[in-house]
């Protein structure tokens, strides 16, 4: 993706222009942000240099390699944000920690666990939750039968409904790459305003709080510790090891 954005930086400055002003409306000022499926944070490092804002960004992906060329990429491009190996099926973040949660085509893949994703990025957001993902829906004949073949995401309005969320955009991108993979924005807002919570990070196994202590993520309670691999916190279930004497 780098090399991608590279070899044409004036089609991604359009699109990350694009998503940012569908973010803006509903990121409060110094607000904070999350990218689900960060990969090598080219969307959210083009996101954040739309905003020119102060608050506080985070990403994370399943692979430890993908956040390493996205915490250089984030150098390269004056950006900071904090990365961390995750799933988007178990978000190591408290509930109602972060503002505005946002997918960039991190949802796709996931055909048959719509509710489910859209379930844990609601838990984690405080204000919203902004999908940038092909919408089935609204798709022609022929990206319909693609996104059947790749085993694509579908009904995610529905999906957000479902959960007791209010959908307040719903529809296709006035500017997409990909005809047969159109690009689609479902806003879906917290009906109830929501506390922040008074921890953030919390353990994928147990859900209590987790102390960041630099070289790792510690559970107190439990004595289980998440590490940290050359900067980047390893914070998915498997990573899990047991040092109950870990200060």
């Amino acid at each position: 993706y780098a090399k991608t954005v590279r070899a044409n930086p004036q089609e991604q400055q359009r699109w990350c222009r694009q998503l940012a002003d569908l973010i803006a409306p509903v990121l409060p000022k110094d607000g904070s942000l999350l990218e689900v499926g960060v990969g090598e944070a080219t969307t959210l490092a083009g996101v954040l240099t739309e905003f020119g804002w102060g608050g506080r960004a985070f990403g994370f992906d399943v692979s430890w390699s993908r956040i390493k060329v996205a915490n250089d990429w984030l150098r390269e491009q004056s950006q900071v944000a904090e990365l961390f190996v995750g799933d988007l099926f178990n978000i190591p973040i408290s509930d109602n920690s972060i503002d505005v949660v946002y997918s960039s085509h991190s949802l796709e893949p996931n055909g048959g666990w719509e509710e489910e994703a859209i379930a844990e990025c609601l838990r984690v957001a405080r204000k919203a939750v902004v999908l940038i993902e092909p919408i089935y829906e609204l798709a022609s004949p022929e990206a319909q039968a693609r996104m059947e073949h790749h085993g694509y995401v579908r009904g995610l309005k529905e999906a957000a409904l479902s959960q007791g969320a209010t959908v307040s955009r719903y529809h296709l991108l006035s500017h997409c790459a990909e005809t047969l993979n159109p690009s689609g924005v479902i806003l879906i807002e917290k009906d109830v305003k929501q506390m922040e919570s008074t921890t953030f990070w919390r353990c994928p196994l147990t859900h209590e709080p987790l102390k960041d202590s630099g070289d790792a993520f510690a559970a107190i309670n439990t004595g289980i510790v998440y590490p940290v691999l050359r900067g980047i916190p390893m914070l998915m279930a498997e990573h899990a090891v047991i040092a109950s004497k870990c200060n």
